[in-house]
């Protein structure tokens, strides 16, 4: 029992900081990218306290909800957006042996379905705010996620194929070096479908503030709001850390794998948190049909392509 409190403590202590650490990377990353002055000045040396000032801001934000909202759905809906990534940080291996808070057999299928029930807190929130924006960007959401779950799912099918689990952890184990240009299709796949999901650049249409304001969040504000951004932030560190179990090798590096597991997975995970911000900086909102084309005429394609890759060369090596 106190195994299993700890385990949970340090689940919890990691889903409170990691989601900070990448919004303050984000920052600073974007401030040098763009010559952007403001993040690099708030408290003073290299705008530390840049985080601190957002959050108090937030806090000191009049919590408002609109009189036609369904107010139960209006409230619960950062919350759904926001909790799913904490329990799919639980079945996440960050090293070897126990270094999981809970090492389910059906890991992958468990992390992929809770995943999905994120994105229904934005629905939610567009549907329950009485507002046509809002109702607008929630159908954004909905279309996206039923077009990019998917190529997601096909292409994390085709590792579980692979290693022959739908255990994270035993994925890992399975795992071996010459899986990275054998699963590359897939893994691009996997990260461009779970960046769409997320709404993150380029995929940010249904939140596109040019546009439709600020999509389903448009009448959110204060606190409820922070934990839609939060949310975004907690999803991009879920998605970089299922991306490195199932395509980088998880804990598993070039030496002291037993010892330092923990290290190469914080490492890979840091490395694709920087690749998500780098790709905001460098590429334009893409129109909904190119939205949709991406999806349809181009991942799922070549996920079907990686997963009879993947039967075929099981089948030729078993």
């Amino acid at each position: 029992m106190l195994e299993v409190i700890v385990k949970l403590v340090l689940v919890a202590a990691a889903f409170a900081v990691l989601p900070l650490l990448v919004g303050q990377a984000e920052h600073k990353v974007m401030a040098h990218m763009q010559g952007r002055l403001g993040p690099m000045y708030a408290g003073g040396f290299h705008g530390w306290a840049q985080l601190v000032a957002d959050g108090v801001k937030f806090a000191q934000k009049e919590d408002v909800v609109p009189r036609d909202a369904d107010r139960w759905v209006f409230k619960l809906a950062p919350g759904v957006a926001l909790v799913p990534y904490l329990l799919v940080l639980i079945v996440i291996p960050v090293g070897p042996g126990d270094q999981v808070a809970l090492d389910l057999d059906l890991g992958l299928f468990f992390a992929l379905a809770v995943m999905g029930v994120g994105v229904i807190g934005a629905i939610m929130a567009g549907w329950a705010s009485a507002n046509k924006y809002s109702l607008l960007g929630g159908m954004r959401v909905a279309a996206q996620l039923m077009s990019y779950e998917l190529p997601m799912v096909f292409a994390a099918s085709s590792v579980a194929m692979a290693a022959g689990t739908l255990s994270l952890t035993g994925i890992v184990e399975e795992w071996r070096w010459f899986w990275l240009p054998w699963q590359a299709i897939g893994a691009v796949v996997f990260f461009v479908a779970g960046l769409a999901e997320l709404r993150r650049p380029p995929f940010d249409m249904p939140v596109a503030d040019s546009e439709i304001i600020f999509g389903p969040y448009t009448e959110y504000g204060g606190l409820r709001f922070a934990l839609f951004i939060l949310a975004e932030y907690a999803g991009i560190v879920v998605l970089c850390a299922l991306t490195t179990v199932l395509f980088l090798g998880g804990w598993k590096g070039p030496f002291l794998n037993e010892q330092l597991g923990w290290l190469w997975t914080m490492i890979k995970v840091s490395v694709l948190a920087f690749l998500v911000i780098w790709l905001r900086v460098s590429y334009p909102r893409m129109r909904e049909d190119q939205l949709q084309k991406l999806a349809w005429a181009y991942l799922v394609p070549l996920s079907l392509g990686q997963l009879a890759l993947t039967g075929v060369l099981k089948v030729a090596f078993s």
